[in-house]
């Protein structure tokens, strides 16, 4: 496994890759490896000849200076994971090999893709993603690029992103991972008190009632409802959402029916960690 730290380095050694045929996949990360990203790298390991993984803490896509300064870091446990898994590359870079000389963002209008549910509860929190992944492409110049479906509407944020400027670039979308007791994994989880752990997993709960509630005609909305309101009244989570969209758009569902692009989505924070799940309808 070769780590590079500066982005030209990175650049000579991916052309003499690619001047010998090999395809090249990405899987960008902030660190805190878990059994989540292993399934991404795993993908990539499938898909394509050469993995490439980054590892930064993207400043700019954190609403709260705590959150960023709270980011789990670990370096020699990531590093281990990404041996072990037998990625081919790894990119560490500094704040000042992605942004340069200044750390900006541009601001990123998709409509109710990056206004809507994330995009409102976290303002600016798309333009600091779309700018990172942005800078990212350019620099890895990848022929695939693997995220995971729990960061759902980022994904489809990311999609639409490639779409607009990267058109050659295939974004591949990886299944969400969970830990045994159905906690979807997250590198802020391991900050959640075990005590607590039975509130968050309260959010996966509702979500898997919506998704069998979606299987009965005429049901689905009256288990959003129900559900919604049940979590409203839990005072351990303060919630910020919990609704059924199309994972294209991120519109809200208008009728009963559903589609293999139709997902329950939620977030909410418990034992102040912020949390976010979906559910496939």
């Amino acid at each position: 496994m070769v780590i590079i730290h500066a982005a030209p380095e990175l650049g000579e050694f991916l052309q003499n890759l690619r001047l010998g045929g090999r395809r090249i996949g990405f899987v960008p990360t902030m660190g805190a490896l878990h059994d989540g990203h292993a399934s991404l790298i795993r993908c990539a390991k499938r898909e394509t000849d050469v993995v490439v993984l980054s590892i930064f803490v993207n400043p700019t896509q954190f609403n709260e200076t705590a959150d960023f300064t709270n980011y789990p870091k670990t370096t020699d446990a990531d590093l281990n994971l990404a041996r072990s898994e037998k990625v081919d590359v790894v990119f560490s870079p500094q704040v000042a090999d992605v942004y340069g000389n200044e750390m900006r963002t541009e601001p990123t209008d998709y409509g109710s893709l990056t206004a809507a549910f994330e995009g409102e509860s976290r303002p600016g929190h798309f333009d600091g993603v779309v700018s990172v992944v942005r800078r990212l492409f350019n620099i890895v110049r990848p022929d695939v690029a693997f995220f995971g479906e729990k960061d759902l509407q980022q994904l489809a944020v990311i999609r639409h992103l490639a779409k607009l400027e990267f058109p050659e670039l295939e974004i591949f979308g990886c299944s969400l991972i969970r830990d045994d007791d159905g906690l979807a994994l997250s590198s802020r989880n391991t900050r959640i008190p075990r005590d607590q752990r039975s509130h968050a997993l309260e959010l996966h709960k509702a979500l898997l009632e919506v998704a069998e509630a979606s299987k009965s005609s005429g049901s689905l909305q009256a288990a959003i409802d129900r559900n919604l309101t049940r979590l409203q009244r839990n005072e351990h989570i303060e919630l910020e959402y919990f609704a059924a969209v199309d994972s294209k758009n991120f519109a809200v569902l208008q009728s009963e029916e559903t589609s293999n692009q139709s997902f329950a989505i939620v977030a909410a924070v418990v034992a102040g960690v912020r949390l976010i799940d979906n559910c496939r309808l």
